[in-house]
């Protein structure tokens, strides 16, 4: 049997990279992009319950562009009716990122969506800390109804890329013992620009593709290579599982469009 019923969706968002002019490389519009995800969202009945975006929410030295992203998170709940939860990432400011809502009192949080906890945490060091990771354990000593999703920027498995492979979460090992035994079904991550999925003592890690440009896996042993294309995921949760589907925003040109006749 075929299980597709789902008691949470997510779309998985991260990597905005905004700027203060609203073109990143002086190209790419990052914030029009929020809305476009939104708008296929609604456009495809997506039908999801939320939206989480994980960290890197402007270009580095772009502070003046938080009250655009927290506008363009506000058209997204405008536009979808679910609440948008964001974590921060290395590009991020702390101290300037207390303008967005949700992050006025600090960079963690929790909020509760269908009876799943969303846990959001702050990586934006490349490390969560030992007083954290004390917070965590302790939220987690209580079950949440329909289990708990945590958010963060930095994953805590390599990425397969040579020049990425160390630029993971530093105390990934203490992150993981922390969450080990919880009820902990998926951990949201965003960071190397690329799709991956990884299950660490059972527990799914999935990292988002960016929405800003894509990290192409072919630049060579000792290169990077941003390409201009947008991508995002859809999160689904079910009573028998999880699952993540990358989803590009603007894709080529088909090479057919047919109905679907089934299986």
């Amino acid at each position: 049997m075929i299980v597709t019923s789902a008691q949470l969706r997510l779309l998985h968002v991260s990597d905005v990279h905004a700027t203060e002019s609203g073109a990143l490389y002086g190209e790419i519009d990052t914030l029009s992009r929020l809305a476009d995800v939104a708008e296929y969202a609604r456009a495809q009945e997506l039908n999801v319950d939320g939206v989480v975006i994980t960290g890197d929410l402007i270009q580095r030295g772009n502070q003046g562009a938080y009250p655009l992203v927290d506008e363009a998170c506000r058209n997204i709940e405008a536009t979808l009716g679910v609440p948008v939860m964001t974590v921060l990432g290395n590009h991020d400011d702390p101290e300037a990122a207390t303008k967005l809502r949700g992050h006025e009192a600090g960079h963690t949080g929790v909020t509760q969506v269908c009876g799943t906890r969303i846990v959001r945490l702050n990586s934006q060091t490349r490390e969560l800390g030992e007083e954290q990771l004390d917070w965590l354990s302790n939220l987690l000593s209580t079950p949440s109804e329909r289990g708990t999703v945590i958010a963060l920027h930095h994953p805590p498995a390599a990425s397969h890329m040579p020049v990425l492979r160390k630029q993971g979460l530093r105390d990934a090992r203490a992150f993981m013992r922390v969450i080990d035994g919880s009820d902990v079904r998926a951990v949201l991550t965003g960071h190397f620009h690329h799709s991956q999925s990884a299950v660490i003592r059972g527990i799914p890690v999935f990292t988002a593709p960016a929405l800003s440009y894509h990290q192409v896996m072919h630049a060579g042993p000792t290169h990077v290579s941003g390409h201009n294309a947008a991508w995002f995921s859809l999160v689904q949760l079910s009573p028998h599982g999880v699952q993540s589907t990358p989803i590009e925003l603007s894709p080529g040109a088909p090479v057919f469009t047919q109905v679907a006749t089934g299986a």
